[in-house]
Order: C-alpha cells, then structure tokens, then sequence
C-alpha cells in the first residue's frame, strides 16, 4: 500500500468514527427548552380579567420563548378544575396556571381542595393586580354603596350579588361588605365575570364586586353603571368614583392580583426561567401599554417576592374568615 493510500485509508477511518460518535454527541445535550407548546390553564370563563390576561401574557411569551403559549379555560369549582389539573401535569415546565389570589389564599381555608396548595403548586412570579369595583345595572335604584346597604337591610336577601365561586376575591367582597354593613344579599355564582356581566346589566342580577378590567367596556358603554371603588385610594382610570374605604367604610379594601404557578417537583433552573420571561414580558412596552388601558396594575418581581404577597393574603384573608365565618354558598 503506498503512502498516499495509507493517509487516505485514515482520513475515511476518522471521518466513520466521527460519524459514529456524533449521535452520542447529539444524545448528550441538554434538550432545548420549551421543546413544545406550552399549556397556559386558565380557571376562569373567557372574556373576564384573568381570561384578558392570560391572553395578553400569552401573546408576549410566545414571541420571547419560541414556541406557542395557548390560553385553555378550565372552568368549573372556582378554580378548583383548573388548578386539579395543574397539580396533575407533567412537572416539565410545558403546563402553568394563572392561578388567582382566591385560588391560593382563599379558598383552601375555606373547603377542602384535592390538592396541597403548598406542596403541589410552586409559585413563580406575580404578574398583575386590580382592584374591586361595584357596579350595577343602567337602571338599578343604587346608586351608592350606602344605597346597596340600606336596601339590604331593609329587604333581607331581597337583593343578588353575582361572585364568580367559593373562595373568589368577588365572593369574599360581597360576604365582607355584607359582614360589615348588616346587609343581606344573595349570592348568585358563575363560571367567570363575563356571564355575570350580561345578567347584571339586563337587571337579572343586581350587584357585583368584581375586577375593574372586566367592567370597563360596558361601563364605558352605558351597559354598567360604576357604583363605587374598593382600594386605598382612587382609580387613576375613574378618579371620581367613590372610595368605599373614604367614603365611611374603612375597612373594606379589596386587593386582588394574579400569578403565575408550575406543578410541585418541576425543576429549578425550569423554574427560574419561567420567573425571567414572566418578568421579560411585563417589562415589555406592549404588555404595559395594554395594562395600563385595562386598569392592570404590574407586579413582578422573584419568586420570593410572590411567596411573600401569598403569605401576606391568607393572613389576612383567614382572619376575615374566622372572624365572620365565611363560608362557601
């Protein structure tokens, strides 16, 4: 064999070992990430505030990450089907859940849930908050909270107050303000604020404290009159609306936010990488344009930070509970 031939022999042997070892090479690396479609649970009925945002989170991580992030409605239980169905998924990190204040603060204090909220949800980032609102219909007879309280009482349970489940920042606020002003009122439960919005504007529901952002169309519209506001101070939005807790009850203050959690046992660095698109995404001028018309307040932050807002709620919320013995209807 010449010399010529040996080196072309050894140059084919190379190039077949490095053929062979490349598969290996291949199998070793760590696997892109997402690597699918990602599943956005959402617990609530589309067109309410948490169905808008989690389709304008949505919209922005599915450009940032490269894959698509699909909104899912998983109604039913007040958040209870979605969040059961969250704790279930594969710990990937390719199923989240916008999961609600009430869902991880309020309504396992009040009724047993097939889940640990601690144990089998790991919190991610917080992404928005919003305040309480009252409305009622175009031609309602209230037209103050003290209205909706000296009708209450007068005619006990002769008025409805439309709450979106057991456990809801929407119930608690209709149970707190009955707790706080003698009045009566007869809760009428639904999947989401967007059916709740069109009995109450056709006079089949009476009342509803719920989440501004929903409102804000038909307020804008005339097809729900704003009653009062449930904060610390007034709407930037609708700054001459009625402050409930200024204007003669100071102890009602109706905070509710969103955040974004993963199925217990999902990886750390998974983890932290949802928490830096999270907050990637509301620094984007988009997400905080369209926040800003929806009355979306950003939150953000570590997921420390997140801990410590849930930690801060269910304090407050379980003594409101146990002080009024709050129930679900």
């Amino acid at each position: 064999m010449t010399q010529n031939s040996r080196r072309s022999l050894l140059r084919r042997l190379a190039l077949a070992a490095l053929a062979a070892c490349a598969p290996l090479a291949a199998g070793a690396a760590e696997p892109a990430f997402p690597a699918r479609e990602i599943r956005f649970l959402n617990p609530f009925a589309p067109g309410g505030t948490s169905d808008l945002l989690g389709r304008i989170l949505a919209e922005q991580l599915t450009r940032q990450v490269g894959q698509n992030v699909v909104v899912e409605n998983k109604t039913g239980a007040g958040g209870i089907v979605a969040t059961q169905e969250l704790a279930r998924s594969a710990p990937d990190g390719h199923t989240m859940l916008l999961a609600s204040m009430g869902i991880l603060t309020i309504t396992p204090q009040m009724q047993a849930v097939p889940y640990d909220v601690r144990k089998d949800l790991i919190p991610v980032a917080n992404v928005a908050s919003v305040y309480n609102i009252l409305v009622t219909g175009p031609r309602s007879q209230i037209r103050s909270w003290q209205d909706l309280a000296r009708i209450g009482r007068e005619r006990p349970r002769d008025l409805s107050c439309a709450t979106v489940g057991a456990g809801s920042s929407q119930q608690l606020s209709c149970v707190l303000f009955s707790a706080l002003t003698g009045a009566q009122l007869t809760q009428v439960p639904y999947r989401g604020g967007a059916p709740a919005i069109l009995d109450i504007a056709s006079g089949r529901v009476d009342v509803m404290f719920g989440n501004m952002p929903e409102f804000l169309g038909q307020i804008r519209d005339g097809g729900l009159r704003a009653v009062a506001y449930g904060a610390q101070s007034a709407s930037p939005l609708m700054p001459e609306l009625p402050v409930i807790s200024k204007d003669g009850l100071p102890g009602f203050v109706i905070p509710s936010w969103f955040g974004v959690v993963l199925p217990g046992g999902t990886p750390q660095p998974i983890v932290d990488r949802w928490n830096t698109e999270l907050n990637r995404a509301l620094a984007a001028p988009e997400v905080q344009r369209r926040f800003t018309e929806n009355g979306l307040e950003r939150i953000g932050g570590s997921r420390d930070d997140f801990q410590g807002h849930i930690e801060a709620a269910r304090a407050r919320w379980g003594a409101i509970i146990r002080e009024h013995n709050i129930r679900p209807d």
